[in-house]
């Protein structure tokens, strides 16, 4: 069986890793460039997951070409779009396997972490009616409400922010992420971590390759394949 360095702390992306909500936003953009006459690929989706929203925005304005400007982007987003996304921010599932693993973890004093894009107001609603499980987590870091996080995701900067606060700061590669976006993977390799993708089906595998690990699912993950305690079943 291949293993890995063996790690100590462990921190998670939200969306799309912890959470499944990248399909909102997809939604959200897609109906926006439908309005100007432009489609959006799923290359260019995938390219734009795991930034902050402003940077995501911008990228695809620019690729697409769109007359807009970033504020007016958001402006259209939040007037037409806002009540249907709180509605499916409010009623979002957890991704397979994330609750177990999550849990397993707690149980067996790994301190986790969360690092994110997601700005507070969106973050709280996504949260709200998973409670017990983000209850488990030692802190959150929201990209854009941190003023010590100057660069969004593919910088590493987040996760060093997010490794600072544990108790006891453990050095980078004593830490595995787990993430979903590529720039998520990027940030999260730049910061010295291993490194858990669980892609979209539709990435592209070009898009996967710096990942440590390269899963379809949480429900895959053997924790002892990184130091950590096995699932209680499996020992």
């Amino acid at each position: 069986m291949t293993s890995y360095n063996p790690v100590t702390h462990v921190i998670f992306d939200l969306d799309g890793t912890l959470l499944d909500t990248e399909d909102i936003f997809t939604q959200i953009y897609q109906s926006i460039a439908e309005r100007f006459g432009k489609v959006l690929t799923w290359k260019l989706r995938a390219q734009c997951m795991g930034r902050q929203a402003n940077e995501a925005i911008s990228f695809m304005i620019h690729e697409l070409q769109l007359p807009i400007t970033v504020q007016e982007f958001q402006d259209i987003a939040r007037n037409d779009f806002f009540d249907i996304a709180e509605e499916r921010f409010l009623t979002c599932k957890a991704k397979p396997g994330a609750e177990k693993l999550v849990k397993h973890l707690y149980e067996n004093k790994i301190p986790l972490a969360i690092a994110t894009s997601s700005k507070k107001e969106t973050y709280d609603l996504k949260t709200k009616n998973h409670k017990e499980l983000f209850n488990l987590f030692h802190h959150s870091v929201l990209a854009p409400n941190e003023a010590e996080v100057k660069r969004g995701k593919p910088a590493p900067d987040v996760f060093l922010v997010c490794a600072g606060r544990f108790d006891e700061r453990p050095a980078p590669e004593k830490i595995l992420v787990f993430e979903d976006s590529p720039s998520g993977v990027l940030a999260a390799v730049a910061a010295g971590m291993q490194v858990v993708m669980i892609p979209d089906p539709r990435v592209d595998a070009k898009l996967c390759k710096n990942a440590t690990l390269v899963l379809n699912t949480l429900e895959k993950f053997d924790p002892e394949l990184f130091g950590l305690p096995a699932f209680a079943n499996e020992q």
